[in-house]
């Protein structure tokens, strides 16, 4: 049977970058200063296009490049190539020669078993199948994947999204990602320019203000190129901070620390599931976070225990959830746009990081539901959410933190899906459409079109509602309808 397996017929032709790749310059991972190396580049589309947008890079494939340059990259990309591999010893090899490949990042992608096909449209064979066109597919459970990368090539990795892996060369460089997920951007106070000192030196005491948001901190003298010449101005950066302070609100510079410190919390407490790492490991800015806002590395591991312990008790995250001053909360569930998910509170924050340290960011999500009654996190996707005062779902992807399990879900398909109300209520208040969703939310409510929820919670259902009231929508403005 091995020999009629056409391994040549995987190779897809893609119009756009494939999905790692996508995801991988998303996070940041690679640009015009990382090289790449695509191992197993079917067709090279792939490396073309990252060629066209000026990143150097070279592909290697057996059947379609065998004549491509096999050399260490940056970033090496083993896109959707285990999965396609019968033998599973071969598979292996094949991870341990690309992972040899890469001098700072590996990405490992593979088919998982949401994506498998009708049994009617394969036969079993090994580990995996064959379709119809004679090729094979294993596919992978999202937590069998990652212990399989972790356990041929003896090194944590980090998921990225469903079915998609980061492997690290660096133990720094892996712990500065995982903090990167769930660290916050604090505005920046406006500052008043009545301190002599400050009107002097401006641009110093903003580059010092810009610092102070980002870390909650005062910077070390290495980490701020310009604080020895804001020291010679002042006398020392504890006075410019003073000034600070003194020019702006002083409750900005509380929050920049306390967003930080809970950023750090959070990525403590999920870095135990991989692995935590050393503080020696840690980046030398996240050793100094971590001196400034526990005093010790043991210290901040053992707050971080004890709120992984909080999340054992489904109490708290049913108080939590419904004491949120952020979200839509329902008898079962706490609903979230995405973009508020960071402004949770701490627990919150760390119940759905327990879900993304699992599967990674799961691509389209809209809205975030943290169930109160079971450890389950969903990623729901209304592509329309701006544009559609009422917007469809389009899909969802559960995730059960107890049994590890994930569901995926289409509704593309469904003649009438659910549809969403209230848009506001999902956001942060200072998000820019909050005020445009609430003056339609109460539009709706003076005219009673939100008053029977079981009607109104599926598309024809809504739709007829608008009629019976003699009402129509353009855009966020509620209209009346003319026959």
């Amino acid at each position: 049977m091995a020999a009629e397996i056409a391994r040549h017929k995987t190779a897809i032709i893609r119009n756009g970058l494939s999905r790692p790749l996508q995801r991988t310059m998303a996070d940041g991972l690679l640009n015009a200063d990382q090289t790449l190396l695509d191992y197993g580049c079917g067709r090279g589309k792939d490396v073309r296009l990252l060629s066209d947008a000026g990143i150097s890079c070279s592909g290697w494939d057996p059947v379609h490049a065998p004549e491509g340059q096999l050399q260490d990259a940056d970033v090496v990309n083993l896109g959707y190539v285990v999965n396609v591999i019968e033998d599973p010893r071969e598979r292996r090899e094949t991870l341990i020669k690309a992972w040899a490949h890469a001098k700072r990042t590996l990405v490992v992608s593979a088919r998982l078993t949401d994506e498998a096909p009708a049994a009617t449209a394969s036969q079993r064979y090994a580990d995996g199948i064959v379709t119809r066109l004679g090729t094979f597919q294993k596919f992978f459970e999202q937590q069998e994947l990652r212990a399989w990368i972790e356990q041929a090539l003896e090194t944590a990795c980090v998921a990225a999204a469903p079915g998609i892996f980061y492997v690290f060369r660096d133990a720094a460089e892996r712990a500065a990602f995982q903090a990167s997920r769930f660290r916050r951007s604090t505005a920046q106070p406006r500052l008043r320019a009545g301190e002599r000192l400050l009107a002097e030196h401006r641009e110093l005491f903003e580059h010092l203000a810009s610092f102070i948001c980002q870390r909650g901190r005062l910077p070390a003298l290495e980490e701020l190129p310009s604080a020895r010449a804001l020291e010679e101005a002042v006398g020392s950066l504890k006075k410019a901070f003073r000034i600070l302070q003194q020019s702006s609100d002083p409750h900005a510079w509380e929050q920049a620390q306390e967003s930080r410190t809970e950023d750090l919390l959070v990525f403590v407490a999920l870095s135990r599931f991989d692995g935590r790492p050393k503080f020696s490991d840690l980046p030398l800015d996240m050793q100094l976070d971590v001196k400034a806002f526990f005093g010790t590395y043991t210290e901040a591991c053992r707050r971080a225990d004890d709120l992984l312990f909080s999340l054992g008790h489904p109490d708290r995250i049913n108080e939590a959830c419904a004491s949120s001053p952020l979200g839509k909360i329902l008898p079962t569930a706490l609903y979230a746009h995405v973009s508020a998910v960071p402004k949770l509170p701490l627990l919150l924050r760390l119940y759905e990081g327990c879900a993304r340290g699992y599967v990674g960011e799961v691509p389209g999500t809209t809205l975030v539901k943290l169930v109160r009654d079971e450890p389950r996190i969903t990623y729901l996707s209304y592509p329309t959410f701006d544009r559609d005062p009422h917007p469809p779902l389009a899909a969802s992807y559960a995730v059960h933190l107890q049994t590890f399990r994930t569901k995926q879900r289409a509704y593309t398909d469904f003649r009438n899906p659910p549809v969403l109300h209230r848009k506001e209520t999902f956001l942060a208040t200072d998000h820019p459409h909050w005020q445009k969703y609430a003056r339609l939310t109460k539009a709706e409510e003076a005219k009673g079109l939100l008053e029977d929820t079981a009607k109104i919670g599926t598309r024809d259902g809504w739709l007829l509602n608008l009629q019976e009231h003699g009402l129509s929508l353009r855009g966020h403005r509620l209209v009346k309808r003319y026959r």
